[in-house]
């Protein structure tokens, strides 16, 4: 039946492909037709779910990215392309869709893809060229097929040598090679290389559709780079009339291997080879290509020998493809100008891709799945694991139990993966990740103590599952239904069904465990079932493998750098018909972080539509990055090695800072008070307008004398490095003037029934906000809870008029269609609209846990009197390439954040290699 509906739907597909969007009436009219030809045994009930699929994916829309070139851009592809057959495009356009890749995305697709292939060197044009450019995508949001739809279109257009740098971990290699197997070659390479077994092709996705003009891959899904097999090989690409593709690890060795090749074959004369047009993918470009994480003298090495690949070529491109746009690609040099001048800078161009609108990522979990107060949609906390597995601990480390919230977790998988399959979902891939050690001894032990669980719930299910509701009586069917419950009964109110169900659902369920030493992950052997699989690993989970249908992750991981973090996300990607089952347990910390970074990023990629738009460089975003506030965290890991104060260059226009953590000194809270109360008293005494705000009190045409006096008293916690006032005070004296010289200041006031105070001077409700125990053994107090925000995107209204307002949001409305639910407005729409800087003052009410929860080490505790925090919008500054400088204490860093984990799946890889 899965069969019959699958090959309905791609048939479905295909027609609709180049058609006008058709009615409700006329999509039923065309299934039912085809279904009598294709699937006459499926029922009305689904034949109308596969209607409803398709509507939903019709709705679904990916934007065309924006672009920033190098002004000696020179057009070459529209005149080219009377002259390419779209062979390899052809053959992979229709693998998408057959894989119910939406239409409107794969047309997406098609349009990226070309503005990519259009700045990389005209293959046909005979004289030396070389060119560098950046991909700037979303993790796990399908980076993978954008470079494969290029690697195809590449080769159309005459393309012939073709290496993907696929990671630093042999599984990712693998997994990389698998897809272009699929989507650019035809054939499966590990099977291909037997050629006892009767000559066989093994025809594999693309080759479906047409299995000639095959490929010469020197590389296969079980093996890298290899010296001795390659040569073997050369005799099939001499004449160069198919492509030949490699997909390496990277790796020092593997590229030393490589490049020796290409010496031997030039050194015999075989100049055919170097005379190429040469195409490098460098996937997951920040890792290892440029950065330090693994140490300073093994990726110069790598770097390098990147380098001289490329220069190896007369004609060669480098595209460089990234979900971090915080990568130390534009991180690393000290100067801008040794940034730019690095050889895998990507000087012609930067292109970030837009997510399609179903797209699972940072964004909305983290920020639109991340309520002010309640519950998170997605995320649940993980709290008890200190006893059983600390985050922090010894590769002799022996988890002798599980902690209750990864039994939870998996529990909530086994219920989730029931759902999915009474949805329809049976024949579809299910899995669960556990990522919460570095070290794989101990991962090991993990393996073990969660497949002892399942087998407890499993028998459970066995013996008692089919009893009705005297299973009830059975311990671990209860707890399931009370997770069920708690997480799932209010999308699946039925309790029974799922009961029925959890015995052909999670019967073949499996753990198994993804490292350096073991690789137990192989979807390929499914049958018409889909796999159930809890997976336990570190670092080899981390960055770039794919698990299939991801449902459940418990993530137990300490790192709070930016790339890092969002990599270790596995969880981000698509997850249609099931998104509503997904559940993230992580520490209340790593929420924190990734909504700060989540914030971060979505500014990048805002910053790369505005420099399209104002027709910059990309070494003008190469700046923008390193001018970005949250690049004060990458300088000082970067540098922590040091142990000492370094600085970085920060840029403020157009950017709104925040107290988000005030010093809980009293004696600090005190003074900032005071200088609160100075400043009120000054600006309310008639000497200013006052203009109606819904936000409390705000005063306009404020000298920026006023201004600098209340940032010169302010006792700066040392932990909110951007608000640090030395910096922001001479950013503001640069532009006293004139751009800065007025202010509007705006004394916040909630709305409603609570009660007010005149603490500060005026009478204020004061904002509430819960502060978390262990940050005040900090000695600091952190507002704003996961958001690790304090400010309202409102506040930043305060100053404007009514149409100011109004057009800003119109303009932000106008990237919604119109059927979407209308969204929160954020405070930076208002902040472009600014003519004048505005400076925020709240008081905050601090809301107190539990007395027993507090428990600090000292009996002293932070006055319960409201306390003193700012924030402060900056407008777009004529002069935005001016930057201050801010230092960064590498000594205090690492007691607050601690030192990022050493990767031991790596440093076993290259002890093995």
């Amino acid at each position: 039946m899965t069969n019959s509906y699958d090959q309905l739907r791609s048939v479905v597909e295909s027609a609709l492909f180049d058609q006008p969007r058709k009615t409700e009436a006329e999509l039923r009219a065309m299934i039912g037709q085809l279904a009598g030809i294709i699937a006459p045994g499926l029922d009305e009930e689904t034949l109308e779910a596969l209607a409803r699929e398709i509507e939903v994916k019709q709705g679904i829309k990916a934007g065309l990215g924006a672009v920033v070139d190098a002004e000696d851009f020179e057009p070459w592809l529209d005149d080219a392309k009377p002259s390419i057959d779209p062979f390899y495009w052809s053959r992979y356009r229709k693998l998408l869709l057959q894989n119910g890749l939406p239409k409107d995305v794969v047309l997406a697709t098609d349009t990226v893809t070309d503005k990519i292939l259009g700045r990389l060197g005209n293959p046909n044009k005979h004289v030396p060229w070389d060119r560098r450019g950046m991909v700037v995508g979303h993790v796990q949001s399908g980076k993978t097929a954008n470079y494969t739809g290029l690697i195809c279109k590449a080769a159309d257009a005459g393309y012939r040598l073709i290496i993907v740098i696929a990671g630093i971990h042999n599984n990712l290699r693998n997994q990389t090679q698998a897809r272009i197997d699929e989507g650019f070659i035809g054939r499966d390479t590990a099977k291909s290389q037997d050629r006892k077994k009767n000559g066989a092709k093994h025809v594999i996705g693309v080759g479906h559709f047409d299995p000639n003009n095959t490929p010469v891959s020197l590389t296969n899904t079980l093996r890298d780079f290899n010296k001795s097999t390659a040569s073997t090989n050369t005799s099939e690409i001499e004449s160069y009339k198919v492509p030949v593709v490699l997909v390496i690890k990277k790796n020092h060795r593997t590229l030393a291997n490589l490049l020796d090749w290409l010496r031997d074959n030039s050194a015999r004369g075989d100049m055919e080879m170097i005379d190429q047009p040469m195409l490098l993918i460098d996937d997951e470009a920040d890792n290892a290509s440029i950065n330090t994480k693994y140490g300073k003298k093994l990726v110069t090495t790598i770097n390098g020998q990147i380098r001289d690949l490329l220069n190896m070529f007369h004609r060669s491109c480098y595209v460089g493809y990234t979900a971090t746009p915080f990568a130390n690609i534009f991180i690393d040099p000290d100067q801008d100008d040794e940034m730019y001048s690095e050889d895998l800078f990507p000087r012609d161009f930067i292109i970030g891709l837009d997510a399609p609108t179903n797209y699972f990522g940072a964004k909305k979990i983290f920020i639109d799945g991340l309520p002010e107060d309640g519950m998170p949609t997605w995320l649940r906390y993980i709290e008890d694991n200190q006893d059983v597995l600390p985050i922090t601990h010894k590769i002799t480390h022996v988890p002798e139990v599980l902690p209750e919230s990864l039994l939870r977790a998996l529990q909530c998988f086994l219920l989730a993966r029931t759902i999915r399959n009474l949805r329809g979902q049976k024949a579809s891939h299910c899995s669960m990740l556990v990522n919460a050690s570095r070290f794989t001894a101990v991962q090991s032990h993990l393996r073990n103590r969660l497949h002892d669980a399942l087998d407890q719930i499993l028998d459970s299910i066995r013996i008692n599952g089919s009893k009705g509701s005297a299973a009830l009586a059975d311990p671990e069917i209860r707890a399931l239904k009370s997770v069920w419950e708690e997480e799932y009964s209010q999308d699946e109110p039925n309790w029974e069904p799922i009961q029925n169900m959890l015995l052909d659902a999670c019967a073949s369920a499996r753990v198994v465990e993804v490292n350096s030493r073991v690789n137990d992950l192989d979807y390929s052997a499914s049958g018409d079932n889909g796999q159930t699989v809890i997976a336990v690993g570190g670092f080899s989970l981390s960055r770039g493998l794919t698990l299939e249908g991801l449902t459940i992750t418990w993530f137990l991981r300490n790192s709070m750098m930016y790339d890092t973090l969002l990599q270790m996300g596995r969880w981000f990607g698509y997850r249609g018909g099931y998104e509503d089952l997904c559940r993230i347990w992580m520490p209340d910390d790593a929420i924190g972080w990734y909504s700060y970074i989540a914030t971060a990023a979505e500014e990048l990629h805002r910053e790369l539509r505005t420099m399209e738009k104002a027709k910059a460089t990309p070494k003008m975003f190469g700046l923008a990055v390193r001018s970005h506030p949250a690049s004060l965290l990458v300088t000082a890991r970067n540098k922590l090695g040091s142990g000492k104060k370094v600085t970085t260059l920060v840029g403020l226009s157009n950017k709104f800072v925040e107290t988000s953590r005030v010093s809980s000194s009293e004696a600090d809270l005190k003074a900032n008070k005071e200088l609160a109360i100075r400043l009120v008293n000054t600006v309310s005494n008639g000497a200013f307008n006052e203009i109606p705000a819904s936000a409390g009190f705000c005063f306009t045409h404020v000298p920026v004398e006023i201004v600098d006096q209340f940032l010169a008293g302010w006792r700066n916690a040392e932990e909110s490095v951007t608000t640090n006032p030395g910096p922001i005070r001479k950013y503001i004296d640069s532009r006293k003037l004139d751009e800065l010289k007025s202010w509007d200041v705006l004394i916040t006031s909630k709305s409603g029934n609570t009660e007010t105070e005149e603490s500060i001077g005026l009478p204020i409700k004061p904002i509430t906000r819960t502060i978390a125990p262990k940050d005040l053994r900090k000695g600091f107090i952190a507002f704003g809870g996961k958001r690790m925000r304090i400010a309202d995107s409102s506040f930043e209204k305060a100053g404007l008029g009514q149409g100011e307002i109004a057009l800003a949001e119109e303009d932000y409305l106008a990237g919604f269609e119109a059927s979407d639910k209308k969204p929160n407005f954020p405070g930076r729409i208002y902040r472009e609209k600014r003519a004048r800087p505005l400076l925020i003052i709240m008081l905050v009410k601090l809301q107190y846990p539990d007395a027993e929860e507090l428990d600090l080490e000292s009996p002293e505790q932070v006055s319960e009197d409201s306390v003193v925090a700012w924030g402060m919008s900056l407008p777009i500054s004529a002069r935005p390439q001016e930057r201050v400088e801010y230092i960064v204490n590498t000594v205090r860093y690492l007691e607050l954040f601690g030192e990022e984990d050493e990767d031991e799946d790596l440093e076993a890889e290259l002890e093995a290699s």
